[in-house]
């Protein structure tokens, strides 16, 4: 292929003469008007093209509203349009790449919780048990969600990013309580009853309560300064994690103990008789 440009002179560039104009073919010499009509008239200054398809690209901001709740009425009414053959709609750009990455975070979440499950499952030998960990995980989502109603803020790759950081707080506070009270009746003496609940409970309060507080300390510049230049994306992040550690905090001191003394005495004789070092261990770390 060769770049060709063909321009009349100057004085013959009007419609009347470019009809005139004669081209070669097989069968002679003939004028543009006989294959063409030549008129003019306004017309795009550029003509974009993409896999080899026009392309016409129209830009917009929003108006400050939720970027999710614009683009669902965008679709509506592109839904009601009918386009010509051939021709199609995308919306692209800032919301795209925005889906495609809420996306791939919902996909490595799910398989973040497959995995904490199995190592939860190795270290315990029971389903139980770490069922009963990982319940903290929905009891901290209340308070993040509850958190994002009160601040007005919608779902968005930074308060998915927050939502993971809490699950594994959460986790980690169930991990030590339920390894406080295996380690109370292999260590201490202690049967499985209430009181041992509650002694392990009280005893790893402070622990708990240590952790949340520190967070929350740490989170508070960010909650306090939403409008701030760069805090855009870290005020989501802070707003969904101090309010999951609220609900976390507070639910997970009643409901573990709970679940633990309701469904945990048959995972937890099992779990002293088979591994007596392996709960050593653990009573070390702790």
């Amino acid at each position: 292929r060769y770049e060709l440009v063909l321009r009349l002179p100057d004085g013959a560039r009007t419609p009347q003469d470019l009809e005139r104009t004669l081209i070669d073919t097989p069968s002679g010499r003939i004028p543009v008007s006989s294959i063409a009509t030549v008129e003019q008239n306004d017309g795009p200054n550029q003509i974009g093209r993409e896999n080899g398809r026009r392309r016409i690209v129209v830009y917009a901001n929003t108006d400050g509203n939720d970027m999710s709740s614009i683009v669902s009425n965008i679709r509506s009414v592109i839904g009601g349009v009918t386009l010509p053959a051939g021709a199609f709609i995308s919306l692209e750009g800032q919301f795209q790449a925005q889906e495609q990455a809420a996306q791939l975070i919902a996909s490595l979440s799910v398989l973040s919780l497959l995995l904490v499950f199995l190592v939860l499952y190795s270290r315990y030998k029971s389903v139980t048990l770490a069922a009963i960990i990982m319940a903290n995980i929905p009891l901290a989502l209340i308070g993040s969600v509850v958190a994002m109603w009160i601040g007005d803020i919608s779902l968005s790759v930074a308060s998915m990013v927050g939502f993971i950081t809490l699950a594994g707080i959460a986790t980690r506070n169930g991990i030590l309580k339920v390894s406080h009270y295996i380690n109370l009746c292999k260590f201490e003496g202690e049967t499985f009853d209430q009181a041992m609940v509650v002694r392990g409970s009280l005893e790893r309060l402070t622990p708990v309560l240590m952790t949340a507080l520190v967070a929350a300390f740490a989170l508070t510049p960010l909650l306090l300064s939403a409008d701030a230049p760069g805090k855009e994306i870290l005020h989501p992040v802070a707003v969904v994690i101090f309010g999951g550690l609220v609900s976390s905090t507070l639910l997970d001191t009643l409901m573990t103990p709970l679940m633990y003394l309701r469904f945990g005495r048959k995972a937890t004789e099992r779990l002293i008789t088979d591994q007596p070092e392996e709960s050593h261990d653990v009573q070390h770390a702790y």
